[in-house]
C-alpha cells in the first residue's frame, strides 16, 4: 500500500488526491445529517406522530454515534481504512432509500440507528484521514477547509429539499445518489489511504484526560451549534422579530461559520493552537454576552452573531489541528473517535441546557447560558495552560 511520507511535497499530487477524498467524505456526512433530519422530521409529522416521538427517533441518531464511534479504530484496523469508508458510503445509501422503501415508524428506529452510525464511521475515518494526509506545516488550513466543505454539505441538505420537494422517492434517490459520488474521489485516492496500528491507542477517557483542551473543544461546539441554532429562533421571536427574520438570524451565524474557517485555520499554522482555542473561547464568551446589546437594533444583532458564529466554528477547526498535532497512528484514530463522541454529546446536551436558560431569565437566558458554556471551557483550557507553564 502506498502511503504518504514526511518526505512528500507539501501538495503534491499524492497528498491533494489524500485530501479530496477525506474532504469528499466528510461532505457526504453534512449532505446525508442536513438533508435526513428535516426530511425524516417532516415525514413523521405527515404520519401524525407527536413531537415527543419524532424528537425520540431523532435522537437515536447521537445515541448510535456514543456507541459506535469508539469501536471504529479498532474495527478499521482490522478491515482496513478503504473498505470500511466505502462499505459505510453503501450502507448509508442504502438506509436512506429504506427510509421510504418502508415507511413504518416502528423500522425508522434500526434504519436511524444503521444510517446514523455509518454516517460516523465516515465522521471518525475522514478526521483521520485528512489529519495524517495534512502537511503538519500547513495542517491549520487544511482543516479549516475541511470545516467549511462540511459547513457547505450542511448547506445543500436543505437546498436539495427545496429544489425536490419532501414527498416521493426524489429527495432519498438523490440523497442516496450523492452519497455514491462522494466514492469517487476515494477511489481516485486507492492505495493511499492512511493504515491504523493494531496497538497504540488509549481509552476513551485517556484522551481526555491527555488532551482536555482538544477534546473538550468538540463538546463546547457541539452544545452551542445545537443549542444556539435551535433555539435561536426562537430568541428572535422573543425580541419582536417576525418569523422569516428570526429564522434568518441562523442563517447569519452559519455564514459566519463558513467564512471563518479558513482564516483561523491559517492563524492555527503560525501560533500555538492552545492559545487560539483561549481566545476563541474568550471570545464566544464575550460575543454570546453582547448578544443582547442587539435586541434592539436587528443589524447590530446581525453584525454579533455573523462574527459570533465564525468564532464559535474555530472551536472544532483548531481543536481537530491541535489533535493531529499530538497524535498520529492509533492514537490519533482513538481521539479522532473520541473527538467526536464529545461533540455527539454536545449535541444532546445543548439544547436543553440553552433552551433551559431562556426559561429561567427569558429572552436573554439564552445569551448567558451559551456566554457560560464558552466560560467553563475557558476554565479548563486557561487551567491547562497556567499549569504547564515553566
Amino acid at each position: 500500500m502506498t502511503s504518504l511520507t514526511t518526505t512528500d511535497p507539501e501538495f503534491g499530487p499524492a497528498r491533494i488526491a489524500a485530501i479530496a477524498a477525506a474532504i469528499a467524505c466528510v461532505a457526504v456526512v453534512g449532505i446525508g445529517l442536513s438533508l435526513s433530519i428535516p426530511l425524516l422530521s417532516l415525514e413523521m409529522e405527515r404520519m401524525g406522530l407527536s413531537n415527543t416521538w419524532i424528537g425520540i427517533n431523532t435522537a437515536v441518531a447521537g445515541v448510535a454515534s456514543i456507541v459506535v464511534l469508539p469501536f471504529v479504530p479498532r474495527v478499521a484496523a482490522q478491515l482496513g481504512v478503504m473498505p470500511l469508508l466505502l462499505g459505510a458510503i453503501a450502507v448509508a445509501a442504502l438506509a436512506l432509500v429504506g427510509f421510504r422503501a418502508v415507511y413504518d415508524f416502528a423500522w425508522w428506529f434500526p434504519l436511524r440507528f444503521v444510517f446514523s452510525a455509518a454516517l460516523g464511521v465516515l465522521f471518525v475515518l475522514s478526521e483521520f484521514w485528512i489529519n495524517q494526509a495534512a502537511p503538519p506545516a500547513r495542517r491549520g488550513l487544511v482543516m479549516g477547509v475541511y470545516a467549511t466543505v462540511l459547513a457547505l454539505g450542511f448547506a445543500i441538505g436543505p437546498g436539495l429539499l427545496r429544489v425536490l420537494g419532501t414527498t416521493g422517492w426524489a429527495p432519498y434517490l438523490a440523497g442516496a445518489a450523492l452519497f455514491c459520488a462522494g466514492a469517487l474521489p476515494l477511489a481516485m485516492a486507492r492505495g493511499l489511504s492512511p493504515e491504523i496500528p493494531h496497538k497504540g491507542g488509549r481509552g476513551f477517557l485517556g484522551y481526555l484526560r491527555v488532551a482536555p483542551s482538544a477534546t473538550l473543544a468538540a463538546l463546547i461546539y457541539g452544545a452551542v451549534e445545537t443549542g444556539g441554532f435551535a433555539i435561536l429562533p426562537i430568541y428572535g421571536l422573543r425580541l419582536g422579530l417576525n418569523a422569516e427574520q428570526a429564522a434568518g438570524l441562523v442563517s447569519l451565524a452559519a455564514l459566519g461559520n463558513v467564512l471563518f474557517q479558513i482564516p483561523v485555520g491559517l492563524l492555527a499554522d503560525k501560533v500555538d493552537k492552545r492559545r487560539l482555542l483561549l481566545a476563541a473561547a474568550f471570545l464566544g464568551a464575550a460575543g454570546a454576552a453582547a448578544l443582547p446589546l442587539g435586541a434592539d437594533d436587528p443589524r447590530l444583532l446581525a453584525v454579533i452573531l455573523f462574527v459570533w458564529g465564525g468564532i464559535a466554528g474555530t472551536l472544532y477547526t483548531v481543536g481537530l489541528a491541535h489533535l493531529g498535532a499530538r497524535f498520529d497512528g492509533a492514537a490519533l484514530a482513538g481521539a479522532n473517535a473520541a473527538f467526536l463522541v464529545l461533540y455527539n454529546i454536545g449535541l444532546v446536551l445543548g439544547p436543553p441546557l440553552v433552551g433551559g436558560g431562556m426559561d429561567l431569565a427569558s429572552p436573554h437566558g439564552f445569551a448567558w447560558s451559551l456566554a457560560l458554556l464558552f466560560v467553563a471551557y475557558l476554565a479548563v483550557v486557561g487551567g491547562r495552560m497556567i499549569r504547564a507553564a515553566p
